[in-house]
């Protein structure tokens, strides 16, 4: 990929959507251009926490795993998102697993030199700060869903979130989500069982808050889950 390229790709990147082409000219000097094979990791829990990545194509499975081998999905990124969000704020080792789970090319941004363009040019910092800003309040809220809703309404919650970021919106103002998540990876995302998502998907049907085609993908309607749980 030529430099033209690479910073037309970051350009696009909400993190880097305010900058300059002088700006961008100083990240994309120190971008790399990688290409990653399905069920490849791009990094592991515990290893020294050295890039960030942004993903041109493809689709990577950020998850944990502790000592006994389970394993909690902390989110399926897909083109247009970076990873990880704490990489520019601390130092030490990636808090999680990074496993692709579809051939993907994505530009990694060495932190060392990333800090020395932040320190030499203040207003960029200054912009970087504002959009890393933002994630973190999304953060804050998925984790007060954790702690102040009951599974049932997480289970919701994640229904919507990954509606609006994966689903495809049809005519009618209903979205499409295809079925490229198991109800284990469901499960997964909100420290869940499979057996749990799975009654309460078929609840959820049963009570029309939801709907399957033949294919397997699911039909939400934003604003009746929002009402299920009386957000509105």
């Amino acid at each position: 990929m030529r430099i033209e390229e690479i910073k037309s790709v970051l350009s696009g990147f909400s993190l880097f959507r305010e900058l300059n082409d002088f700006e961008l000219t100083k990240i994309t000097d120190i971008a790399i251009v990688r290409e990653w094979k399905k069920q490849s990791h791009v990094f592991l829990q515990g290893d020294p926490l050295e890039n960030v990545y942004f993903i041109n194509n493809g689709k990577i499975k950020i998850y944990k795993s502790d000592i006994n081998g389970k394993e909690q999905i902390v989110a399926i990124m897909k083109k247009g998102d970076m990873f990880p969000h704490v990489g520019f704020f601390r130092k030490g080792d990636y808090p999680a697993y990074a496993e692709v789970l579809e051939p993907s090319t994505l530009i990694a941004v060495p932190i060392s030199k990333f800090e020395t363009v932040l320190i030499e040019n203040p207003e960029l910092c200054i912009k970087v700060f504002r959009v890393l800003g933002e994630k973190i309040v999304d953060l804050q809220n998925r984790l007060e869903e954790q702690i102040l809703n009951n599974t049932y309404e997480q289970i919701i919650k994640l229904l919507i979130r990954i509606a609006q970021k994966h689903g495809k919106e049809q005519k009618d103002g209903t979205i499409l989500l295809k079925s490229e998540f198991t109800n284990r990876d469901l499960g997964n995302m909100i420290g869940t069982t499979r057996e749990t998502i799975s009654r309460t998907l078929t609840k959820m049907k049963k009570d029309e808050l939801i709907e399957v085609d033949v294919a397997g993908n699911m039909i939400l309607d934003v604003e009746i889950l929002l009402q299920e749980i009386n957000l509105i």
